[in-house]
């Protein structure tokens, strides 16, 4: 079977845009969930479609739908299953039958009751759906990593900026109090001059093999076309929609790094008040990347064997998944999943109050609250896109310096790998033309 024509996701997105800004939706916020003064009025509910309905969006909905300003109205699902499923969860939840399903999320982009998309399909989709919700006036939650190369990175950061659209990234450990907390006794000096910050992640894996082709379904059942999207063409097979895409090079982030960094290096980020720059030197080792701030911080980004059970003798098990670890002149700070929050000293352990932990690290209410108030304040998210691309892109710049297995050196403004050619060539990837 000859694979389709591949174009690059610039060309297409900007075609894109231009067809939406001639058809009148590119900067169109509904006039209902406007106050007099052109924000949201206190008493109106955002209006919430959401774009790909799998397990990871069944969780976010849960923590999205108690909101009281906030109405699921639509659910767009290239799989005929997760539409019902969807449909089903949001009725039930309101009480009545009015959520609305469809096939293709474009249907759902042209809508102008639409206020905020909810965007959770997988890697492939996360920037390129991003991009075509802001272009027709969405405010946009993206479920991480948001994008699959560093140029998906910097064009969804630039659209949500130009399109003046509030953007939440799927990175909600920023709204959990004890990884808040961990962040503050890095920022007040407590843990003295910061100078080691450690960010667990999965070991990463390079895989490209295809499944079996199997018979492809009628197009209502499984949009093959449309699930496969900018990623490269390959025979159907129901396990990539069941979720067997990850971990393949060609759907996937990073060799899988973003999995977990694009928590964990986020909150080194964070912590390191690196939110727009990031380290410029990468060195892969067996057990990790070493990677260098221009302040002089370190980053170690670690590899664990088994992210889901065993992390010694790196990390404290206890404290859960995506942990992260602080470490200063003075102490160190740990925290993870678990919502405990682990110091080196009794006196940095009384900084510790019950408020400030036990929230499990999963939990996205807050996070989504924080996206509500800001599509009403129209200030930036704990999330936003410029944190996103700076996090992203150093997560990417790992993972190149990993499968390369050399030491790579970055322009942090540039957002370019320095004298090395082959590295830029990971900067971004053709994309198949999916829309005709």
């Amino acid at each position: 079977m000859k694979q389709p024509q591949k174009t690059s996701r610039r060309h297409f997105l900007k075609a894109a845009g231009t067809a939406a800004a001639v058809a009148g939706v590119a900067s169109y916020v509904p006039r209902h969930v406007l106050g007099a003064d052109g924000t949201p009025g206190a008493n109106d509910k955002v209006n919430l479609g959401v774009i790909g309905f799998g397990n990871r969006c069944k969780y976010v909905m849960g923590g999205t739908l108690p909101h009281d300003d906030v109405r699921c109205i639509a659910i767009a699902d290239v799989w005929s299953k997760h539409r019902d499923d969807g449909k089903a969860i949001v009725d039930k939840h309101y009480g009545n039958t009015d959520c609305e399903t469809m096939r293709d999320f474009r249907e759902l982009l042209e809508r102008k009751d639409i206020d905020a998309v909810l965007i959770a399909t997988g890697d492939r989709w996360h920037a390129a759906a991003s991009i075509l919700a802001a272009k027709a006036g969405k405010d946009v939650y993206s479920e991480k990593p948001c994008g699959i190369t560093i140029e998906d990175c910097q064009q969804l950061a630039d659209t949500i900026t130009a399109e003046k659209r509030v953007f939440q990234a799927g990175t909600q450990r920023r709204s959990v109090p004890n990884f808040i907390k961990a962040v503050e006794l890095a920022h007040s000096g407590k843990l003295g001059e910061l100078q080691t910050l450690h960010a667990s992640v999965y070991r990463p894996v390079l895989d490209n093999s295809w499944l079996p082709a199997q018979t492809q379904p009628a197009q209502d059942e499984i949009d093959w076309n449309l699930w496969l999207g900018p990623a490269a063409w390959r025979p159907f097979n129901l396990a990539y929609v069941q979720g067997k895409w990850r971990g393949q090079w060609d759907f996937d982030s990073g060799a899988r790094l973003l999995d977990w960094g694009a928590h964990t290096v986020d909150l080194c980020q964070w912590a390191n008040k690196a939110d727009g720059t990031m380290p410029v030197e990468f060195q892969p080792h067996k057990e990790g990347i070493t990677c260098l701030y221009e302040n002089g911080v370190k980053l170690e980004i670690d590899f664990l064997d088994d992210p889901f059970g065993d992390r010694s003798p790196d990390y404290i098990t206890r404290l859960g998944t995506c942990p992260v670890r602080f470490i200063g002149t003075e102490g160190w700070v740990e925290t993870g999943d678990s919502g405990e929050i682990v110091c080196s000293s009794p006196a940095l352990q009384k900084e510790i109050t019950e408020d400030t932990s036990r929230v499990r690290g999963l939990d996205v209410a807050s996070h989504s609250r924080n996206f509500l108030d800001c599509i009403r304040s129209r200030e930036l998210t704990a999330a936003n896109q410029n944190v996103m691309r700076k996090s992203h892109i150093a997560c990417h710049a790992a993972a190149a310096a990993w499968i390369f297995d050399r030491k790579l050196a970055i322009d942090p403004q540039k957002e370019v790998f320095v004298n090395d050619a082959d590295a830029n060539g990971l900067i971004s990837r053709p994309d198949r033309i999916w829309n005709v």
